[in-house]
């Protein structure tokens, strides 16, 4: 090997040394002789905790993608990870089933498993079970209010949306995911809000504590639609409910920037959990 090669091989080690790393990597979440081998593969997490190691508040914290792509270990997504943990809270990071391969509620239910995990195990780790909050950037944020939001999901394992300390969805789809309408031969443009629209459970009562955040120059109709939740919400007379626009932010730049001290996206969000205790 030359000169330069060798210098490039440890150029690209040093570099692998000083990327964020997990605590606790590659947590199966989902166990049993009846998963799939795509089950196995997708449904692990990663656990981030922070230098206090004792009754910290924890942040479930789901990728985005549009259902059909991402993953834990991309460098953003361990960027915003690591950087909380900095701040002082555990961050549970998972993977999730992807459609086309998986299809509507997989991706819920296996969000859902994943939080499940936490609420059962973040103790032995330090954690207050009690202080356990569900957040995600776009698709993630989608897949935070339907488990939050719709009980079915967390009932399945003997546990309620009251148990949560809060939920943080970042720039969700509120309507029908456009991946599950396109799964059902629905255009992506087509308006639909069924039982798989977050939206449709705005009035439900007793549900967690909810900041939600979005960007001033987010994508197309987002920003209106996480308005709109809010609003009928409010209308509906839940008083826990908080919409706060992030400015100067698209659509990407609203979730990866929270990885940066001092983002008003991570404060915001350290203060609603902080708020908390």
């Amino acid at each position: 090997m030359t000169t330069s090669l060798l210098r490039l091989a440890a150029f690209v080690l040093l570099c692998a040394s000083l990327a964020p790393a997990a605590d606790l990597p590659d947590v199966p979440y989902k166990t049993g002789d009846s998963l799939s081998s795509y089950e196995k593969q997708r449904c692990l997490l990663d656990v981030y905790l922070p230098a206090e190691k004792k009754d910290f508040a924890t942040l479930v914290w789901f990728h985005g993608g549009g259902l059909t792509g991402g993953n834990k270990d991309a460098d953003s997504t361990k960027k915003v990870a690591l950087g909380l943990a900095q701040s002082g809270v555990a961050v549970v990071v998972p993977n999730y089933r992807l459609s086309p391969k998986a299809k509507y509620p997989a991706y819920i239910e296996d969000a859902t498993a994943a939080v499940a995990w936490t609420l059962k195990n973040i103790a032995q780790h330090g954690g207050a079970a009690q202080r356990v909050f569900v957040g995600g950037h776009s698709a993630g944020a989608y897949l935070t209010l339907m488990l939050g939001m719709d009980a079915h999901y967390l009932a399945a394992f003997g546990l309620k949306p009251q148990q949560l300390a809060g939920l943080v969805p970042v720039s969700a789809q509120v309507m029908t995911h456009y991946t599950v309408r396109q799964e059902r031969g629905i255009s992506k443009f087509s308006v639909t809000a069924d039982e798989a629209a977050p939206v449709r459970y705005a009035d439900v009562k007793n549900l967690p504590p909810i900041l939600v955040l979005c960007a001033d120059k987010d994508m197309p109709a987002r920003a209106e639609e996480n308005v709109y939740l809010v609003a009928l919400m409010k209308g509906a007379g839940n008083k826990r409910v908080t919409l706060q626009v992030i400015a100067d932010r698209n659509h990407g730049s609203v979730g990866n920037n929270i990885a940066n001290e001092g983002d008003p996206a991570r404060l915001a969000i350290l203060k609603f959990m902080e708020a908390k205790k």
